[in-house]
């Protein structure tokens, strides 16, 4: 290994150390209670050290929540690489969206957190660049998924992919998040199973998006689903 690779292995390695020290500040004190000093410190490094790496604790908290998006990033790919038919397929993706937040609530929680406009006015174009590009990635799987949906005549012809993508990842990410806040008060309140809804609502809009071919199999799998 000549010393160029060795030097890059090595600042590669350190970034990652910086960014396992950031993740166990942010998830046990969030974004605006954490500091920089509280990172260095469970880095095991100069405060000074940090900032030869991230520009700033709004950079290094994107660093963080990149690594939930690469992990959301994998567990769609495997649903759609699995093969199945494209209603399931759909449904699949839904349900492996809840389990993400399930399983992993910190990583979710930091991606609403990145919809607060005050936010990225600390954040560096480097690091914004880097974060949108790995979105795409995720928004581009998900559009291409319908787009062949469409090929196939299961998604209806009048509709934009794009749109849908955009509607179904609202309804489930603002049910999530009312789920994180809110179960238990929804439940004693208005005896309302936000989990339920969550699933009802994923259905009646799949259902919506259906050409009449489309619509056949996804009632043919709710009713196996539900024997």
């Amino acid at each position: 290994m000549g010393i160029t690779e060795r030097k890059e292995r090595e600042k590669e390695s350190r970034k990652e150390s910086i960014i396992d020290a950031a993740q166990k500040v942010f998830f046990d004190k969030g974004l605006l209670l954490s500091t920089m000093d509280e990172i260095a410190e469970q880095a095991e490094l100069a405060k000074g050290t940090l900032y030869l790496y991230y520009h700033s604790k709004e950079d290094l908290y994107l660093a963080v929540m990149m690594r939930g998006l690469s992990l959301l990033h994998g567990m769609l790919r495997r649903v759609i690489g699995s093969h199945g038919s494209f209603v399931a397929t759909l449904l699949q993706l839904s349900d492996t969206y809840t389990q993400f937040y399930e399983e992993h609530k910190n990583y979710f929680r930091m991606m609403h957190f990145f919809e607060t406009p005050q936010f990225h006015k600390q954040v560096s174009e480097e690091m914004h660049r880097s974060c949108d590009s790995v979105t795409q990635e995720l928004w581009n799987m998900v559009i291409e998924e319908l787009r062949q949906g469409t090929v196939q005549q299961m998604v209806r012809s009048d509709l934009s992919p794009v749109e849908i993508t955009i509607v179904l990842w609202s309804n489930a990410t603002t049910l999530l998040m009312r789920i994180d806040a809110q179960y238990d008060l929804w439940k004693e309140t208005m005896d309302i199973d936000l989990k339920h809804t969550l699933r009802l609502s994923t259905q009646l809009l799949i259902e919506s998006i259906l050409t009449e071919k489309g619509k056949d199999e996804l009632h043919r799998i709710l009713n196996t689903r539900n024997r």
